[in-house]
């Protein structure tokens, strides 16, 4: 009941900086007097507990069994600016196309009080977003972005897909930039100083301290937040308000993080905004990746042609957050926007799940299902969209075949027959591809 009453009071303080925010469009100076203890409370509850453990190795439980002590003190320390960024603990997980992708972990206590500084900058941001932008906000989605960008194009009857790939944008987001951006809101001195100290504090990596001259605090809460406001600045504002009002057809830009992909009705236009994209990022200290940044020509193929591709849309397609889009007859033979999981997607997945078979072979049966169950079941919540029935398909049948592979690894005895996988799976069934849904802008 209490921790209910404090999230209703935390609740309250959000929707009143909120309102703030949208009456006063100058910089906001009285932001951190806001951060009390309930507050941190909140924080706290919103913060994952079973994340991997940051330098100081303490883990979520051991943290709350002294909790209001621990909250009192990072209160103290946030306020008086006596509190120190810890290093994130850097570790390498594999990536689709064979490389290693740096992955940050914070202290547990850090991700307190990244979460209370996120809350508080969501608060505000929120009444400046645009409607282009879709990810790592409250109550939107990576369908709803693919679901505006697939209307769109329907809308145009096909358009120019300009692809922005920008060069590690997380590693490289200049810190003087985004300090700049953050001044046109953010006035109040004890938020400002909490953001630098954790873009200032390095990454352990062996034992050693590397410093960090740029990028959002890696594996932080409060990265995406950052990224978000830095973007939403150089791309997002940018386009709709001066770009858009000078192209001669329709344009639609939809932003999921990083992710960018740009609708153009005509060519012309879509030559100019190509043109002048890299110009715009470079000038806030980006790059935008050569051979990932493109323009297609993505229109439904003439009725009189005939398809030679495998998806039957005899047109080119791109990939954008996991799905590939493509054109398809509908079932009323109208040419509609498509979409399947990406192939590259697909085959990172199914390297992932061998991975984990491989390393979790001895691991009960039972439990093993457990989690397969859980995996799969994820997948098929994002991937489950109309269309893309067969790659679901592909995905549980080669799950079923991975697990019997290492299953029969158990040990020189194990012999696991495709018979006895058949009564295994009667016992302990994959789940069932679920009801596809459309995608909903």
């Amino acid at each position: 009941m209490e921790e209910t009453l404090g999230s209703q009071t935390v609740s309250t303080k959000l929707e009143r900086i909120a309102k703030m925010a949208r009456q006063v469009p100058a910089r906001l100076t009285t932001l951190a007097h806001h951060i009390d203890i309930e507050w941190l409370r909140e924080a706290h509850r919103r913060t994952r507990k079973d994340g991997a453990r940051g330098i100081d190795g303490q883990s979520a439980e051991q943290y709350e069994q002294d909790l209001e002590e621990n909250l009192r003190s990072l209160l103290e320390r946030a306020k008086a600016g006596t509190y120190h960024a810890p290093p994130v603990r850097r570790v390498y997980i594999p990536k689709g196309d064979g490389q290693q992708r740096p992955l940050g972990i914070p202290t547990y206590e850090d991700k307190v009080l990244q979460r209370a500084v996120a809350m508080m900058l969501e608060a505000v941001y929120e009444q400046e977003f645009l409607d282009c932008s879709y990810g790592f906000r409250p109550g939107r989605s990576a369908h709803q972005a693919l679901g505006a960008l697939r209307d769109a194009v329907m809308e145009m009857k096909g358009a120019w897909i300009v692809e922005v790939d920008i060069e590690k944008f997380f590693d490289t987001l200049d810190h003087e930039h985004l300090r700049n951006v953050l001044h046109q809101r953010i006035g109040d001195g004890v938020i400002l100083r909490l953001i630098g100290k954790w873009l200032h504090a390095g990454v352990m990596e062996d034992g050693n301290w590397k410093q960090s001259d740029s990028g959002t605090p890696q594996g932080g809460v409060a990265s995406p937040i950052l990224a978000n406001i830095f973007l939403h600045e150089v791309m997002d504002k940018w386009f709709e308000r001066e770009v858009k009002p000078r192209l001669k057809g329709r344009a639609t830009l939809v932003r999921f993080a990083d992710d960018i992909a740009i609708a153009i009705e005509q060519e012309q236009d879509a030559q100019r905004v190509t043109e002048v994209l890299p110009k715009r990022f470079g000038k806030y200290g980006l790059k935008l990746h050569p051979e990932k940044t493109s323009r297609i020509r993505f229109q439904p193929p003439a009725d009189n042609r005939k398809d030679d591709d495998d998806d039957g849309s005899g047109t080119a397609t791109f990939d954008l957050l996991g799905f590939t889009h493509y054109w398809a007859k509908s079932a009323r033979g109208h040419w509609v926007v498509q979409v399947k999981t990406a192939r590259r997607r697909l085959s990172s997945t199914l390297k992932r799940l061998s991975e984990w078979c491989r390393k979790n072979r001895h691991t009960s049966v039972a439990e093993q299902w457990k989690k397969l169950t859980a995996k799969l079941r994820g997948h098929f919540a994002y991937f489950g969209i109309i269309g893309n029935a067969k790659s679901l398909f592909v995905v549980k049948t080669a799950v079923y075949r991975i697990w019997r592979q290492w299953l029969n690894r158990r040990s020189q005895r194990a012999r696991v027959t495709w018979a006895k996988m058949r009564l295994l799976h009667e016992r302990y069934p994959l789940p069932r591809t679920p009801v596809l849904r459309s995608l909903r802008a």
